[in-house]
């Protein structure tokens, strides 16, 4: 697909603003005057995703042609279409679509926005649709109908959140449930009835939480994941603190960021091998050289699962006799992370990688896993523009 234009940036980020989730395909000549439109990647995988049709499951001729119900929007009205969505018997069978009328409402090169909601796939042109001022607009049409549907129902769950936050924000400082890192991330939780358990899952009914402290706001964790100890050099992160650690204060530890954009003091750096679509851990050593593989498509999964949707609360920081207090003060909330940014985001050290590992006196090895981080200023590089809050509004 082209790139698109700024008017049409600014059209793409008013649907995102308001948690309207859609992909994007752009007909060629040779395609508007065949009726005939590539399903991309993306295409497949939103449609597939949001429980309309699975390509990979629909079997090559028109006698296996899926029709669903479709419609395309104008400026004041809207048009009863039909979506086709089936797979050639020639051309390997690559997966097809197209809309019933389309070519009336869309000239070569447009960019079509497509919206699965209700049993119907919608059909925007954002080249040519004044989508901001439709939505904006004081008088009603069905494009804002549409939208504001979409976000009542996209945002319940997160307007619930919201109130909850609003409601804990005007108790001012609260004494932290524990006296340590992870303390404030436990207060929020106990304060919203969460209660404390092992899941990987995100917090909140489908929305996860990521509590930060003003001060200290200059990383975000992301998630956690170990390597694939089958394909990698190293076996155990026993091997890792054994090759790279050092003694600080009586204890072998080795408290690590290893970033894409150069090697730290132990000489580790992140590496992105396109070919094989891994992520490696490389040391200048070379005895050892790459020692740790991270599958791409097992990160950017965890990433898209994660954080599907996600709150990322602030809090101001505090000592009241000598036990840490927070004032929950804002909220920044994301949706659908564009999990393919992964590896540029690496080499360009906005995403990094930490991993704490300690050899007590005893010999136990303490290990609080290997955890990827975003810069706390690249939020806008890994998801769609966001939407902040001030909780004391």
């Amino acid at each position: 697909m082209r790139k698109p234009t700024e008017i049409e940036i600014e059209r793409i980020k008013v649907l995102t603003e308001n948690s309207v989730p859609f992909c994007l395909i752009e007909p060629t000549e040779n395609g508007l005057k065949k009726s005939i439109m590539d399903a991309t990647g993306s295409v497949r995988s939103y449609i597939e995703q949001k429980g309309f049709h699975d390509f990979n499951l629909q079997a090559q001729g028109p006698e296996h042609k899926v029709l669903i119900n479709s419609i395309i929007y104008d400026f004041s009205s809207i048009i009863q279409s039909k979506a086709s969505l089936y797979r050639p018997i020639t051309k390997n069978g690559d997966p097809r679509i197209w809309f019933t009328g389309l070519s009336r409402f869309a000239n070569p090169n447009d960019i079509l926005c497509l919206i699965c909601f209700d049993h119907t796939i919608h059909v925007i042109n954002i080249t040519k649709l004044p989508v901001d001022r439709l939505i904006q607009s004081v008088i009603y049409n069905p494009l804002k109908e549409l939208i504001i549907e979409i976000n009542d129902k996209e945002n319940k769950i997160a307007f619930e959140l919201l109130k909850k936050l609003k409601t804990i924000a005007q108790m001012g400082f609260v004494k932290s449930l524990l006296n340590s890192d992870t303390g404030i991330g436990r207060t929020i939780e106990l304060l919203l009835g969460i209660q404390m358990n092992s899941s990987k899952t995100p917090d909140y009914k489908g929305i996860e939480l990521k509590s930060f402290r003003s001060e200290r706001s200059n990383r975000k964790g992301l998630f956690g994941k170990t390597p694939n100890w089958e394909l990698s050099k190293f076996k155990t992160r026993v091997e890792i603190l054994d090759n790279f650690g050092y003694w600080e204060e009586g204890i072998f530890r080795l408290y690590n960021t290893i970033r894409g954009t150069g090697r730290n003091a132990q000489g580790l750096i992140l590496k992105v091998d396109y070919e094989k679509e891994w992520l490696l851990e490389n040391s200048d050593k070379l005895t050892i050289g790459d020692f740790l593989v991270w599958e791409m498509n097992v990160l950017k999964k965890a990433l898209k699962e994660k954080h599907k949707e996600t709150f990322w609360i602030t809090a101001e920081s505090k000592l009241i006799n000598d036990n840490e207090h927070f004032h929950f003060k804002s909220v920044e909330h994301t949706k659908n992370p564009m999990i393919d940014q992964f590896g540029l985001l690496i080499e360009m050290g906005a995403i990094t990688l930490d991993y704490p590992i300690k050899r007590l006196p005893n010999g136990q090895v303490v290990d609080k896993g290997c955890n990827f981080k975003l810069k706390s200023t690249c939020l806008d590089l890994l998801f769609p523009p966001s939407v902040t809050y001030n909780l004391l509004n």
